[in-house]
């Protein structure tokens, strides 16, 4: 990224007004992984694609418990998300011990959003560089907030942070408003769908993605690899039934279409033999 004399400093303006360094540190959270949130009214569903560094060694956790109604989901420098992770388990077993019920999200939210925003104040310090979707259940109902290292924090129905999340927050854009009354089994279903969107091409897998649900009357957890392949593997069974009557349909259409003339059904195959032999020769897209 460019560099000027304004961003050796995170307390210093540039004459546009702008904090390099607080830019920086939010560009660290779009080169991690891809993190994805959804809600509806008693679930909040967090999902994560698991990327390991080399063939030879396994992935970084992206997911943290937080209590046992709340986590969270990360994606930027998973040092600095494991350190505020601890710092939020321990806000939540303060407030417990002292007035016994549990951490209000909306508070906890905001005493994480003040501790980033301290990093932006302080010249000895620097931003945390790590973007969390907060998850969680509450007695007003379910959350799911982005704070971001500027200190910002935000509530969505449907979020997504990290690389390649622009495909993901498409689909959940066209999708959120059925989200509000969507079942734990829809909500993970969409969860999956958006984190195959942020593959782009790449088959998914239980060994890609960590998937992660709180509601009512269930606790926060992580759902183990078996569960989450059973999952992908009864989503892709869907769609290959759905598939299938559209090809049957598709199969006597074209046999009403067919040209009755020998010379003109001749023509017919020699086109759809050279678009074959295009289609074999091109490179398939990335998507």
């Amino acid at each position: 990224m460019f560099r000027n004399q304004y961003d050796t400093d995170v307390t210093t303006w540039s004459p546009a007004g702008r904090l390099f360094q607080v830019e920086y540190a939010m560009e660290a959270v779009k080169q991690g992984s891809a993190a994805i949130g959804l809600r509806s009214k008693t679930h909040v569903v967090l999902a994560c694609v698991n990327k390991a560094n080399s063939e030879l060694s396994s992935h970084q956790k992206k997911i943290f418990k937080v209590d046992n109604h709340i986590g969270v989901a990360i994606a930027g420098l998973t040092a600095d998300g494991r350190v505020l992770s601890r710092y939020m388990r321990s806000e939540c077993i303060n407030y417990n011990y002292t007035y016994e019920s549990p951490l209000p999200v909306g508070r906890l939210v905001v005493q994480l959003a003040d501790k980033a925003q301290v990093c932006t104040q302080r010249s000895w310090k620097r931003p945390y560089g790590v973007g969390l979707l907060v998850a969680g259940l509450d007695e007003s109902g379910a959350h799911l907030y982005y704070n971001c290292p500027s200190g910002n924090y935000f509530e969505y129905q449907a979020f997504a942070i990290g690389s390649r999340s622009q495909a993901a927050k498409t689909y959940l854009e066209r999708r959120f408003e059925n989200f509000v009354g969507s079942s734990r089994e829809d909500l993970i279903k969409d969860a999956l769908i958006a984190t195959r969107e942020s593959l782009q091409g790449e088959k998914l897998r239980s060994s890609v993605c960590t998937i992660a649900v709180v509601g009512v009357g269930e606790p926060f957890h992580i759902l183990d690899q078996e569960t989450v392949q059973q999952l992908i593997d009864t989503f892709e069974i869907v769609r290959e039934e759905e598939a299938a009557p559209a090809e049957e349909e598709a199969q006597p259409a074209a046999g009403q279409d067919a040209p009755t003339d020998p010379g003109a059904a001749a023509g017919a195959a020699d086109q759809g033999g050279g678009a074959a032999a295009v289609d074999q020769g091109g490179s398939p897209m990335d998507i």
